[in-house]
């Protein structure tokens, strides 16, 4: 059974920082991609960080890069979201999500939720101003 379990998420004031974390069971977690995607109340869901596990490449959404660090410890498979200098805009529920990474993206971004076959439950990130 594949399992993604997001942990992390909190209350925190503007300019603030948190470290989420996505554990991963049930996959070859070294061979995956996994992004991290977000959904503020209201907004459609989208991707904002991901790694792939082969090349140890990282992509970040435009809005948030400088602030966001995505990186993994496969002795834990976890992958794991820095955000610094959280902004109220930064609210939502962050998801973690896992795809193969030896298959080509269908929709031709990583960003695209369509195109992952796992997610957890999510973690709740709330910045207060």
């Amino acid at each position: 059974e594949v399992r993604l379990v997001e942990s992390g998420g909190g209350l925190v004031q503007t300019g603030g920082s948190l470290r989420l974390s996505c554990a991963a069971s049930g996959i070859a977690f070294d061979r995956y991609t996994i992004t991290w995607f977000r959904q503020a109340p209201g907004k459609e869901r989208e991707g904002v960080s991901t790694i792939n596990q082969d090349d140890r490449r990282t992509y970040y959404r435009n809005t948030v890069q400088g602030r966001f660090r995505i990186s993994s410890d496969n002795a834990k498979n976890t992958v794991y979201l820095e955000i610094h200098t959280l902004k109220p805009e930064d609210t939502a529920v962050y998801f973690c999500a896992a795809r193969p990474g030896w298959t080509q993206l269908r929709f031709g971004s990583y960003f695209n939720a369509n195109d992952y076959d796992y997610w957890g439950q999510g973690t709740q990130v709330t910045v207060s101003s």
